[in-house]
């Protein structure tokens, strides 16, 4: 008896209706008409026999099959793509398409210097790049969204591969004046919790700063906000706090034009590892594992 099997196309179509949660969007994101996507879907209903999405004029409502058809279809799908990467794999090293997930606190400090190195030394790689917070880019890193992950270590990103490109040691970011400009480095101990800054839950660099100062009562009183580096050092610059920052960011001038002074914190663990993660077991390991290569040569 002939056994009919959704197709890859019809998968996607129903991948992309989970994740925009809208007929029009999702389309747009496949490259079709909605009526082609809606279409597509009706006819994978039609195979399979179930329905997988209520639908009504407002509402895109996946059944509780409907959602775990979406997950499975998703990892087949991943699976696909694994294939074509096995074949580029053995050709020419670092070609092709590799979607590459960078985390806020380092994409705007690294990639201005490292991806026209990249460009220059592979130029058959397309580079797409996503800036997102560690905890999404990790999500995505294993429902397929990203291949790669450039984030800072420690995170706990699941079953993963890694590679640790360099240390990112941590300061601490003051307006100047306010702290001695003569003490080589500051101790955890004289931050006051009461006028520091950081970035909100889902920024590892609010993490990494915390655990570096070792102090509860920091985490407490510390306020978390939820915006850039950018904006945190401009309210330093007004004298509205102080902040933690990473060494890379002092490097790329984040500080430069502010009357802020900036000191490394006297803490053991005032660090965190820059590195490259990616899916276990990936056909493209050794591209991955070039492509750290590279990334740390240009630290």
């Amino acid at each position: 008896m002939a056994t009919y099997l959704p197709t890859l196309k019809q998968l996607q179509y129903l991948v992309a209706l989970k994740d925009h949660g809208h007929f029009g969007r999702a389309a747009e994101a496949c490259f079709v008409t909605q009526s082609t996507l809606s279409a597509g879907l009706r006819e994978l209903e039609t195979l399979i026999d179930v329905v997988l999405v209520e639908r009504t004029r407002r509402v895109v409502r996946f059944t509780p099959l409907g959602d775990r058809f979406a997950d499975k279809a998703r990892r087949v799908l991943r699976e696909a793509e694994e294939l074509s990467d096995m074949a580029r794999a053995a050709g020419r090293p670092l070609s092709g398409d590799m979607r590459m997930s960078v985390i806020p606190t380092i994409a705007p400090f690294m990639l201005p210097r490292i991806l026209p190195r990249i460009r220059e030394r592979y130029p058959d790689l397309k580079l797409f790049l996503r800036e997102e917070p560690t905890g999404a880019a990790c999500e995505g890193l294993h429902n397929g969204r990203a291949d790669c992950v450039l984030l800072a270590l420690p995170y706990a990103c699941g079953e993963v591969a890694h590679q640790t490109l360099f240390e990112d040691r941590l300061f601490l970011a003051f307006p100047t004046g306010e702290m001695p400009s003569t003490m080589p480095a500051i101790a955890a101990a004289d931050i006051d919790e009461t006028r520091l800054l950081l970035l909100e839950d889902g920024h590892c660099l609010k993490d990494h700063a915390l655990a570096a100062c070792n102090r509860p009562e920091i985490r407490a009183e510390a306020t978390m906000l939820g915006t850039s580096l950018h904006t945190i050092v401009q309210m330093v610059d007004n004298g509205l706090g102080i902040t933690i920052l990473p060494e890379m960011a002092l490097k790329a001038g984040l500080l430069d034009n502010t009357n802020i002074t900036a000191k490394p914190l006297d803490e053991a663990n005032a660090v965190r590892r820059i590195a490259l993660v990616w899916r276990r077991a990936s056909p493209r390991e050794k591209d991955f594992q070039l492509l750290a290569q590279l990334l740390a040569e240009a630290q």
